[in-house]
């Protein structure tokens, strides 16, 4: 059955969805472990993030010997699929079921279809994680709200991706990073950063001078969906910044500007705001870190 919203950009209310939230975020992690084991390393963990996709979120292509495989969310079917190069296809509905038991089934399905995979169980980003094998904690899934979430997906890649057309220089696709559970578009400035304390892949992450945005369904000190604009490392003076749309205000617990996602919703040109708000963020932490923005940057390409 199919639960599709009709809104472009649905509401996303925390509380009424947060355990569907939790428990989707640990079968993410699922299959964006299997594309970690699988992929190729690309710098600063391009090739493990999620891909929006027409119907849901889906890992990359993922070599298997000379074999191909790839896993996508449908959030309009609401099923779970394996896709194989020589055209076999599994699926896996999507319904109320423990991360143990969602786990147990992917990977049985990946050994039916001659396409092992070793994985390691324990989540990441998280606070007290639980192995995948041993989480029937997490259950929960609804339907409507994981249907809205891709809905304001779709619409933020959208608009993300337009925002970066500007930008010459080194920037990663609009990709969704399943660790942190946000979608996420950096520009480069082409210097190193000072070194940076923590696990292999966040020194990676931010090897050098970065400029962020993307879109975050909320969690810990925020229990609220927001747009979000953080610069590593980040220039002085930054948090003093004039930003807009007006909503956008400096998260001092977070580290990042933000913009409130209701406030975009209710907009009157909710791409607009959104623009704004990369535009404006961008251009305060460009400047005040010193970017060579004149060879960084192009002039809007007019139609």
């Amino acid at each position: 059955m199919r639960f599709m919203s009709d809104e472009t950009w649905p509401a996303l209310p925390y509380e009424a969805w947060k355990d569907t939230y939790a428990t989707l975020h640990m079968w993410t992690q699922v299959a964006g472990k299997v594309a970690l084991a699988q992929a190729p390393w690309v710098n600063h963990s391009w090739s493990i993030p999620l891909q929006v996709t027409p119907r849901g979120l889906a890992t990359r292509a993922l070599p298997h010997g000379q074999r191909s495989f790839m896993i996508e969310f449908d959030f309009i079917d609401h099923l779970l699929a394996i896709r194989s190069s020589e055209g076999m296809t599994r699926t896996l509905a999507l319904t109320p079921r423990s991360v143990a038991d969602f786990y147990r089934e992917v990977m049985g399905i990946l050994r039916d279809m001659e396409l092992p995979v070793k994985i390691w169980p324990m989540p990441v980003e998280i606070p007290s994680p639980i192995r995948f094998d041993e989480d029937t904690v997490h259950h929960s899934y609804d339907p409507v709200y994981a249907n809205r979430l891709w809905r304001i997906l779709v619409q933020s890649e959208r608009v993300l991706s337009a925002a970066r057309c500007e930008f010459v220089g080194k920037c990663s696709p609009v990709h969704f990073f399943w660790g942190s559970f946000d979608l996420a578009v950096t520009r480069f400035s082409g210097r190193p950063a000072p070194p940076r304390e923590g696990p292999a892949f966040m020194r990676d992450a931010y090897s050098h001078e970065v400029i962020s945005h993307g879109f975050w369904p909320g969690g810990g000190p925020l229990p609220e969906p927001v747009f979000y604009a953080y610069a590593v490392p980040e220039p002085r003076g930054l948090k003093e910044s004039a930003v807009q749309p007006a909503a956008a205000y400096y998260h001092r617990e977070l580290g990042e500007f933000v913009l409130p996602y209701e406030a975009v919703r209710s907009a009157a040109d909710p791409d607009d705001a959104i623009r704004m708000f990369v535009d404006s963020t961008y251009e305060q932490a460009a400047t005040l870190a010193g970017w060579d923005r004149a060879a960084l940057e192009r002039p809007p390409i007019r139609a």
